[in-house]
């Protein structure tokens, strides 16, 4: 019985990149698994997003106090969606007074209708204070619209 002892030399370079290119393997299936996996990027359930943005259908107002004027701000949504964002009340005198008003609305309704929310709307720097105002008043009728959340009968006021 002859023993045949077999020394294998490993070179600590070589060891190095291999393990580095084990490392770089794996993180590249998990990112790889995280992107084409679907719904594992999404932590809430489907309910719940849906039940967030849920509305009362109907027309909801707030009041927009211009100088003397009160303005309507006037937000129509069904139960899923916002429909219509209009001024009421909007007279020729308040449309000289603030000549933003009008241009700043119509654009402002145009992204809000297209996000579905009044959150992360850009607007421009020379209608800051008129965007502000304006999306503070849909807010406002947005906020009468959304379906209030239950509380569980050990919460009750």
């Amino acid at each position: 019985m002859s023993s045949h002892t077999k020394i294998v030399v490993l070179r600590s370079r070589e060891l190095l990149y291999t393990i580095l290119l084990l490392v770089i393997v794996i993180l590249i299936a998990i990112v790889l698994f995280s992107i084409f996996v679907p719904g594992a990027d999404s932590s809430e359930p489907e309910s719940m997003t849906q039940s967030r943005t849920a509305y009362v259908p109907g027309v909801y107002t707030s009041t927009l106090q211009l100088g003397t004027t009160n303005l309507e701000m006037q937000v129509v949504v069904d139960a899923d969606h916002i429909n219509a964002i209009s001024l009421t009340n909007l007279d020729e005198t308040v449309t000289t007074m603030f000549p933003l008003m009008e241009p700043t609305l119509t654009e402002l309704a145009n992204k809000v209708l297209a996000a579905q929310s009044v959150e992360n709307i850009s607007y421009s720097t020379e209608t800051k204070y008129t965007s502000l105002l304006l999306l503070n008043s849909m807010s406002q009728a947005l906020d009468k619209a959304r379906v209030a959340e239950e509380t569980p009968l050990g919460e009750m006021q």
